[in-house]
C-alpha cells in the first residue's frame, strides 16, 4: 500500500536503512532488505580503508556517538559484496566519501558497475574537519556533484550536514549540478559525554552524534529544504517509530532512512516501523506518500508571519496529579497558584508562553485562543 517512487527507483515502502556498520558488507544489506527496508544505503565506500579504533560507540539513552570512519572493504572488494547483497532483490544505494571531486568519481563509476542502483555522496564527516568545511561550501558541492553525475547514469544523491550557516543554499548547489536529490541530515558533530572522576570524554576523539535528540535538528533541515528548493528529500535523523517517519514526510521529504534505532533493536525494528506505518495509512485511508508528503509546511510559517494572539492558559475540571505542583514552580510570570486541588491562573498576569500546557502530567492546562 505504501509502495513508493524515489528518484525513479521503485521502493516497497518508503522507509530505507541509512550508511552505517549495520550495512556494512553484502550479507548485511541482505538481511536489512529482508527486515523490510524499502532501501540499503551500504556503509561508506573509500578508496583506502582505514583500521577501526577500539572502542568507537558510545551510547547515552536513545542518542549515540560513533566514530567508525568508513567501510573496511576495499572498493574491488564490493563487487562480490554487492552481488551477494541484491542477490534476494530490493534496492541497494552505495554511500561513497573522498576529498576530491575525481576521487569521488572513481568510486562511483565503480559502484555503479558493481550494481548500486543509485549513489550517495556523504560530504561530510564529524571526524575529519576538512570534510565538515566541504560540506559548508556550495560551490564545493556543486564541483563535486557535476563531476560524479557527470560520469554515472545512476540517480545521484547527495547527503548533507547539519553543520552548515544555510542548508538550503548546498541543496540549491546540488539541484543546479545536476544532483537528483539530498538526504538530510548526517551525524552532528558532538562529544557524549565526559567521566567528571577521571576527566575522560566517553570517546577519544568528536564524532558523529545520532538518535532521537538530533531529530528536530533533522526535521528543520529537510522542512528548509523544502520551503526552498524544489528537489527530492530523504529524511535522516531519531526515527524510531512510524510516527517519526510521518513527521518526516509530512514535512516535506519523499522517503527516510533509519539508522540509530537498527543500531541499538537490530533490524527487526525496520518491519516494525513498516508495519505500523502499513497500519497507520491504511486506518487513514493514505494510498501513498504523496498524499501526506509536504502536508505540514502549510501550517509552517516564518516568525514574521505568526500573528501575536491573545492566548492564556486555562485549567481545566481534570484532577492533578497527586503532589504535583510544576505548573506553579516553573511559571516565569506567577500566573499561576495553587489551592488545595484547584488550579488558579491569573489572565493578566499569563502570556501565554505555553510552558505550564506542556510539562503538566495530567493535561489539565490548555492554552485558550
Amino acid at each position: 500500500m505504501m509502495k513508493t517512487e524515489f528518484l525513479g527507483l521503485k521502493m516497497s515502502n518508503p522507509v530505507m536503512a541509512a550508511a552505517g556498520p549495520w550495512s556494512r558488507d553484502g550479507k548485511s544489506i541482505r538481511a536489512l532488505l529482508k527486515a523490510g527496508a524499502g532501501a540499503v544505503v551500504t556503509e561508506s565506500v573509500v578508496s583506502d580503508t582505514l583500521l577501526d579504533v577500539r572502542p568507537r560507540i558510545a551510547l547515552d539513552g536513545m542518542a549515540a556517538q560513533n566514530i567508525r570512519l568508513y567501510s573496511d572493504i576495499q572498493i574491488e572488494g564490493w563487487e562480490r559484496e554487492m552481488e551477494i547483497a541484491k542477490s534476494a532483490g530490493g534496492v541497494v544505494i552505495a554511500s561513497i566519501s573522498a576529498h576530491t571531486p575525481s576521487e569521488l568519481a572513481y568510486l562511483a563509476t565503480k559502484m555503479e558497475k558493481f550494481g548500486a542502483d543509485a549513489i550517495e555522496i556523504s560530504v561530510s564527516n564529524p571526524m575529519w574537519e576538512s570534510l565538515e568545511v566541504m560540506a559548508s561550501h556550495p560551490e564545493t558541492v556543486f564541483e563535486i556533484t557535476k563531476e560524479v553525475v557527470s560520469n554515472v547514469k545512476i540517480p545521484v544523491l547527495v547527503k548533507l550536514s547539519q553543520n552548515t550557516t544555510n542548508i538550503s543554499s548546498v541543496a540549491k548547489a546540488v539541484k543546479q549540478a545536476g544532483g537528483s536529490g539530498v538526504s538530510a541530515i548526517n551525524t552532528v558533530r558532538c562529544i557524549l559525554s565526559v567521566d567528571i572522576d577521571t576527566g575522560r570524554p566517553s570517546l577519544a576523539t568528536y564524532g558523529g552524534y545520532s538518535g532521537a535528540p538530533i531529530r528536530p535538528l533533522g526535521l528543520a533541515s529537510v522542512a528548509t529544504i523544502a520551503q526552498t528548493v524544489d528537489i527530492p528529500i530523504c529524511g535522516i535523523g531519531g526515527i524510531f517509530d512510524y510516527r517519526n517517519a510521518v513527521e518526516y514526510l509530512m514535512l516535506g521529504a519523499a522517503a527516510v532512512q533509519v539508522g540509530t534505532a537498527v543500531l541499538l533493536q537490530g533490524p527487526e525494528i525496520l518491519r516494525k516501523i513498516t508495519s505500523d506505518l502499513e497500519k497507520w495509512a491504511d486506518e487513514k485511508k493514505i494510498r501513498s506518500v504523496e498524499q501526506i508528503r509536504g502536508y505540514a509546511l502549510q501550517n509552517l510559517k516564518s516568525f514574521d508571519e505568526i500573528k501575536i494572539e491573545p492566548a492564556t492558559s486555562t485549567a481545566s475540571s481534570v484532577p492533578c496529579t497527586a503532589d504535583c505542583d510544576r505548573c506553579v514552580r516553573t511559571c516565569m510570570y506567577q500566573a499561576i497558584t495553587k489551592e488545595e486541588d484547584n488550579i488558579c491562573v491569573d489572565k493578566e498576569r499569563c502570556t501565554g508562553c505555553g510552558v505550564c500546557a506542556e510539562i503538566c502530567p495530567a493535561k489539565k492546562l490548555t492554552l485558550d485562543w
